[in-house]
């Protein structure tokens, strides 16, 4: 880590030798608000806290790869302004993190990528400024799978929460390395679940984070790592200023502890207005005040309709899948959870519609089974190769990046993609592209012109299977106000359209593993959460449930590692 960062971990560690009427273990954005609103601490304090256990257990988790430098500075700013009556927004003096591919003028923004790994944006992305408007604190920039994961697929795919800047993150639920001989390259046994941090919010590194999403990056974590999430319907949070995979699907959005303040943080990341920079912002129109509090209603699932996906999601289908689970249903102390959940949604008044099977899983026609259509990825989808699966990603990250990388100006390390893959090539020897660059190299094949038309024929089936024919068509029949999924299941089929999801922390189950690891290694339990989808602009329908299922259950428990 850089000198400065360790200068801030001493300042850190002699700070918190301090004893204090407030600490930041577990506390809530609410909490940290009372207090300093009281007087029981400052802001300084609490960045000085948060430090102070990013100094403890960082190594072990390997959740941030920049602290901000002018943090303390930062924190002293909003102090002042608290003291003068002036404070900025719902987040005032709240130390926030974000994932590492988020444009910070002021802060390195690597993307994981070494290309990147000094590189000082000139711009901050527009839901960094709606956070300082609302008078956060960005206190570090979080570990993530290298530019969100669309590096390297097949031959050789990048683990989950892998970059070459930082190497592996590790999950605060079982911090260790996988200990068989294969795959042997230093991943953690225990999943991190995506390319967005969650480690260091449930370690209590900040406050919260913001995570970024394309297909699984905010739920995967989020279910992984025991938090609350919300994966915005795509268009309600500005995506300018963060590293692309593609428009179609790219949205950023909160990972927190709890449903309240992931509410709290996404009406600070949402703009009062479109952004003229992201015409997807005309989406949905932001409630009032941006305040989705007011939607926390503990009696909220007292008749919601609710949907359950049995096939597919639940139990065995008899198609012959080639996406997700093969098909397989879910194991039985996974469905044992689910069973429990629906038993609580039941006791709180829902209406459970089960099953109620997505159309386009169940449908018998292979041109109209969404599982028969897969994203392109990896060698196996050059071009030639590619007839049947979905060019979506592969033709927007050539596209959306080479735009991307033109908002930079002269100072952009490299210019286009073509030069991003030739750099990774001359610094091999530097750690660059240790798995490979397949998913560039599958992307930078496009022809932006001459496959514009199978794009956009790629595109339509996507959404007509997903969306449409997919969970359009099962929320209609059914007049469901949302679908349960297991744990972050839902993510792929939701992202297509761009629909939102509400995920809450819910129990563990066994972190089994195929091969299975050595005699005498015990894996400590995996968390599992259960997540809420609706059609877009549906958050504050998903969050009033999402609300009432985390006050009736009560699930969540901290990482026993880190007191």
């Amino acid at each position: 880590m850089r000198t400065l960062f360790l200068l801030l971990m001493l300042t850190a560690m002699l700070g918190a030798q301090t004893k204090r009427p407030f600490q930041v273990l577990e506390a809530s954005i609410t909490g940290m608000r009372d207090a300093l609103d009281q007087g029981l601490t400052t802001s300084r304090e609490l960045v000085t806290q948060h430090l102070a256990r990013i100094a403890l257990y960082e190594n072990k988790l390997h959740a941030v790869i920049t602290v901000n430098p002018h943090v303390l500075d930062e924190a002293d700013e909003r102090d002042r302004e608290r003291a003068q009556g002036k404070p900025r927004g719902p987040l005032h003096g709240i130390p926030i993190a974000l994932k590492d591919n988020i444009l910070t003028h002021d802060i390195i923004t690597t993307g994981g990528a070494l290309v990147f790994e000094n590189y000082l944006p000139p711009y901050d992305a527009t839901l960094v400024k709606n956070l300082r408007a609302a008078g956060a604190i960005i206190i570090a920039k979080t570990t993530l799978s290298e530019l969100a994961n669309w590096v390297a697929g097949a031959p050789m795919p990048m683990p989950a929460n892998y970059n070459a800047v930082r190497g592996f993150a590790y999950n605060p639920y079982d911090p260790r390395r996988d200990p068989r001989e294969v795959p042997g390259d230093g991943r953690p046994v225990l999943s991190t679940g995506g390319s967005s941090s969650g480690a260091g919010t449930a370690a209590s590194f900040w406050a919260a984070n913001v995570g970024t999403e394309t297909s699984g990056s905010i739920l995967s974590p989020a279910n992984q790592n025991m938090l609350a999430a919300v994966k915005p319907t795509v268009g309600r949070i500005s995506r300018y200023g963060v590293i692309p995979i593609t428009a179609d699907q790219d949205t950023a959005g909160p990972m927190a502890r709890t449903i309240t303040d992931a509410a709290i943080l996404l009406g600070a990341l949402e703009s009062p207005a479109p952004d003229p920079n992201d015409v997807a912002t005309k989406a949905c129109q932001p409630p009032p005040g941006r305040d989705y509090t007011k939607f926390l209603n503990k009696n909220g699932l007292k008749g919601a309709r609710i949907g359950i996906p049995r096939a597919y999601y639940y139990d065995k289908l008899s198609l012959p899948v080639r996406a997700g689970r093969g098909g397989e249903s879910l194991s039985p102390e996974q469905t044992r959870l689910m069973t429990e959940a629906i038993d609580i949604l039941k006791a709180q008044g829902a209406i459970i519609v089960d099953p109620a099977d997505i159309p386009s899983v169940v449908s018998k026609d292979p041109a109209n089974n969404l599982l028969l259509f897969n994203t392109c990825s990896g060698l196996n989808s050059v071009k030639g190769k590619d007839a049947g699966c979905s060019v979506v990603f592969k033709y927007g990250m050539k596209r959306d990046f080479n735009a991307f990388l033109a908002t930079l100006g002269e100072g952009a390390p490299v210019k286009t993609l073509k030069e991003l893959r030739q750099w990774n090539i001359d610094h091999i020897t530097q750690g660059a592209i240790r798995f490979g660059q397949s998913q560039l190299d599958i992307s930078d094949e496009m022809d932006l012109q001459a496959d514009r038309a199978r794009y956009q024929l790629d595109r339509a089936k996507d959404i007509a299977l997903a969306g449409k024919n997919g969970i359009d068509a099962v929320m209609k029949a059914n007049q469901l106000d949302a679908i349960l999924f297991p744990g972050a299941s839902g993510a792929a089929i939701a992202a297509k359209p761009g629909y939102p999801t509400v995920i809450v922390p819910f129990s563990f189950v066994p972190n089994s593993a195929t091969p299975p690891f050595p005699n005498g290694f015990e894996a400590k339990p995996a968390p599992m959460g259960v997540s809420f989808t609706g059609l877009a602009c549906s958050e504050p329908r998903l969050l009033e449930i999402g609300y009432a299922f985390e006050q009736a259950s009560r699930r969540r428990i901290a990482p026993p590692l880190f007191p």
